[in-house]
């Protein structure tokens, strides 16, 4: 049995669209916010890709809903259930809404600096072009 599935499948969660240079120490940081881990597992062959296993449930429904569409590993990654179900709605923010909470680690899109989103970016309150990673 592999160290992953020893625990409960909703503890688990995907990361993706990771790019290739994504580190296990770049995710530690990113979802230790949201609670204790147990294990972090980054693929290599195929890279891209990783899965955070966390000790509580409620803690990897957090950092689905806070990192979801964040920057992770400089690249806007998609976080969700290892499970392949998608959240219940309980009143939070949703995917692609406004109200996210706000992570002192978060980078604006548009220019790379922390504080604010590319919506808010001062830099570029006319362009609403993104730039391509790579």
């Amino acid at each position: 049995m592999n160290k992953m599935s020893r625990y409960p499948s909703d503890c688990k969660i995907y990361v993706g669209d990771l790019g290739s240079n994504a580190t296990k120490q770049e995710l530690e940081d990113a979802f230790t916010y949201y609670g204790p881990l147990r294990n972090v597992w980054v693929a290599r062959n195929p890279p891209g890709f990783a899965f955070v296993e966390f000790e509580d449930p409620r803690d990897a429904e957090d950092a689905v809903r806070g990192l979801d569409g964040r920057t992770i590993c400089g690249r806007r990654a998609r976080v969700e259930p290892s499970n392949g179900k998608r959240l219940r709605d309980r009143g939070g923010p949703s995917r692609r809404g406004g109200g996210r909470p706000f992570h002192p680690e978060d980078r604006c899109y548009e220019c790379g600096e922390r504080g604010h989103y590319a919506r808010d970016c001062p830099r570029h309150r006319g362009s609403r072009r993104r730039r391509r990673c790579g």
